[in-house]
């Protein structure tokens, strides 16, 4: 993995991994030259992600986020690693002749490293939905949530996130926190994500999810809940909080007060993705009854409909048909054991369709977030 410290930097870094000529190398960074400890905690998130397995840190030389910081963080994982500073190499040209060169011996001394059986309980996967349509909630969603239910059900942990997207739905959630600790988290979390929406105006339902034939959040609210299925929330994680035991989780990716007075709720659907690739996913659900082009950076991202006609017509970018539920031609289980056969092909190592088109998006904005929920803090200052 390349990570670029700085706007400044994200050429060069860039230009790495073209030129390494590996679909192996990724691509990730941050573009701001400030302090951000949300931003920081991501990048170092990704570093420990067991996805990655070595590690070129690439500065400009006067940002705040250091590359030293970032490789010695590697090095600490057991991970290979390098860094440089732009300024210190001699320029663009030089840089780029010295990173493709690191990276290319990295790829050849990784290719050599053992692999090891896992089983359902080692697998951890996210999920999120967007472009979503009448047959999200009914079908994409909804096989989604069944197959969570079988996943940890064996032991493994699935993890949910767009809490903004469950507007109306407080008490439905809480109902279903695993302790007392996790229904207070689950209160206070929707609480202070209905006031982050209505601090800067904006709801997560856009024009495309109304030509879909959704109507208003609180429609929308209740089919991307589906997709959490129907077992027992652990708890509420932060981003780059990593589950402490297996199960269901609710990702919390909404700023926390002192929010910044700018932005929106949701500015991508590749931030959830790497929200939810942070907290430790190996792999990443993006359900879309409309269809969507996107991957993500370091985990895989299977792209999953309920819309036959988006599946036809999208077929090289979208993965997994669940329309046979609504067409009655299969039942919720058989589709979730469907679902269930293409992930185990996946973490056996076969491309998603946007990994061999070359889709590795990924975004890390600025934002305020605690790095665990802050509700007893919140008491303290009462």
């Amino acid at each position: 993995m390349v990570i670029y410290t700085v706007k400044c930097s994200e050429f060069v870094a860039r230009q790495i991994v073209e030129r390494t000529n590996s679909r192996d190398v990724e691509l990730v960074g941050f573009d701001g030259c400030t302090d951000n400890q949300y931003a920081i905690n991501m990048l170092i998130s990704m570093i420990r992600h067991p996805n990655v397995g070595a590690v070129l840190a690439v500065g400009l030389g006067c940002e705040y986020i250091q590359p030293e910081w970032l490789a010695d963080i590697a090095t600490q994982e057991g991970k290979l690693s390098s860094w440089m500073f732009i300024q210190k190499e001699g320029g663009t040209r030089l840089s780029i002749q010295k990173g493709e060169s690191w990276a290319s011996w990295a790829i050849r001394e990784l290719r050599s490293t053992p692999t090891v059986p896992m089983t359902w309980k080692d697998l951890v996967i996210g999920a999120e939905c967007g472009g979503s349509d009448y047959t999200s909630g009914l079908a994409g969603n909804a096989v989604v949530g069944r197959f969570f239910d079988k996943l940890t059900s064996l032991g493994g942990t699935a993890i949910f996130e767009e809490i903004v997207e469950a507007v109306g739905l407080k008490d439905v959630l809480v109902k279903r926190g695993a302790t007392e600790k996790a229904k207070e988290e689950i209160a206070y979390t929707y609480d202070k994500a209905l006031e982050y929406c209505k601090s800067v105006n904006q709801y997560s339902v856009s024009p495309g999810n109304f030509a879909g034939g959704l109507s208003t959040i609180e429609e929308k609210s209740m089919g991307a809940i589906v997709k959490s299925g129907s077992g027992k929330i652990q708890g509420v994680l932060k981003v780059a909080q990593r589950p402490e035991k297996e199960g269901l989780w609710l990702l919390d990716s909404t700023p926390d007060p002192y929010w910044m007075q700018f932005g929106i709720t949701n500015p991508n659907d590749n931030e959830g993705l790497m929200d939810l690739i942070s907290c430790g996913a190996h792999m990443v659900f993006l359900v879309t009854g409309r269809g969507s082009v996107v991957g993500s950076a370091v985990g895989p991202c299977v792209k999953i409909t309920g819309n036959h006609e988006t599946f036809e017509r999208m077929s090289e970018d979208m993965e997994f048909d669940a329309s046979p539920i609504l067409e009655g031609t299969k039942s919720m289980a058989e589709m979730a054991d469907d679902l269930a056969r293409y992930v185990a092909e996946i973490a056996d190592g076969k491309e998603t369709k946007s990994e061999a088109l070359g889709h590795k998006e990924f975004f890390i904005p600025y934002k305020y977030q605690e790095n665990t929920v802050a509700i007893h803090r919140k008491c303290e200052e009462g």
